[in-house]
Parts: structure tokens; C-alpha cells; sequence
């Protein structure tokens, strides 16, 4: 049976996925780890909750309509190292090589509020190749929250 649950899980699975498992393969063979892994050995195992998972792109400009990937190129969320509370966001080169668009910003800046209002460490780890071009101005923006 299909249930709502299922269906869920089947999204999380696939946005875990990030860009796929070719550019895994890819990040793999330079010797570098996924977004994900990166926060999976930075944190106490088990303890991250991830926000924002299902967040997409809002560019239509440049065939970018037809390529949405959830998560948008940054993994946020919070966790634990050493039993202490920590927020964290880790680009993730695997999906448009982790460039930063309006709606990877938000989550950054969502990701670093919470950690303010919480008084908690952030911790950004980067592997990115700058501004996503598509976006123009805006993702320039996400720079300035």
C-alpha cells in the first residue's frame, strides 16, 4: 500500500540524493564528501534534523523551470557535537555546484536566526562555486541577508 508516509519517504529519499548519484560518484572521486556526509561526520550521529528540504528555486528564466532539484544546492538544519546545540548549512556542490540562488539565501538566513534566537553556534561548511548566474540580481542578494 501507497500511503502518504510512503510517499514522503520516497521524496525524502530523492532529495537526499541531491544532484544524483553521478555527481555523488563525481564529489567522491575528487576526494571530497557530499553536503550530507560533511554534516554526518561534523555531528553527534544521529542527532541532525534537517529544515527545509523540499525548498526549490524560483528562477523561470534560462530552461532553469525544468531543473528543480529539492534542497537547492545548501543542506540547513541543527544537531549536536559533544551534546551541545548547533546550526548548520553545508553546500552542497552536487546540485548546480552549490551556487547560491534567492531561495538557498532564505535558508541560510532562516538557519542563522534560528541559531541567534537560540543562542547556538551556525556552522557553514562551503563547497560551492559562487553566485547562480541565472538568478541575476537576486541571488547576488542572498550575499547582503
Amino acid at each position: 500500500m501507497n500511503t502518504i508516509l510512503d510517499q514522503l519517504e520516497a521524496r525524502r529519499a530523492g532529495a537526499r540524493l541531491g544532484g544524483g548519484e553521478k555527481r555523488i560518484a563525481a564529489q567522491h572521486a575528487k576526494g571530497k564528501l557530499t553536503a550530507r556526509e560533511r554534516i554526518d561526520v561534523l555531528l553527534d550521529e544521529g542527532s541532525f534534523e534537517e529544515t527545509d528540504m523540499f525548498v526549490e528555486h524560483r528562477s523561470h528564466d534560462f530552461g532553469m523551470e525544468t531543473q528543480r532539484v529539492p534542497g537547492d544546492g545548501v543542506v540547513t538544519g541543527r544537531g549536536t557535537i559533544g551534546g551541545r546545540l548547533v546550526y548548520v548549512f553545508s553546500k552542497d556542490f552536487t546540485v548546480f555546484g552549490g551556487s547560491l540562488s534567492g531561495a538557498h539565501a532564505a535558508k541560510i538566513v532562516k538557519i542563522q536566526k534560528m541559531a541567534l534566537t537560540n543562542g547556538a553556534p551556525i556552522i557553514g561548511l562551503f563547497d560551492a562555486g559562487g553566485a547562480r548566474i541565472q538568478e541575476g540580481v537576486e541571488s547576488l542578494a542572498g550575499y547582503a541577508d
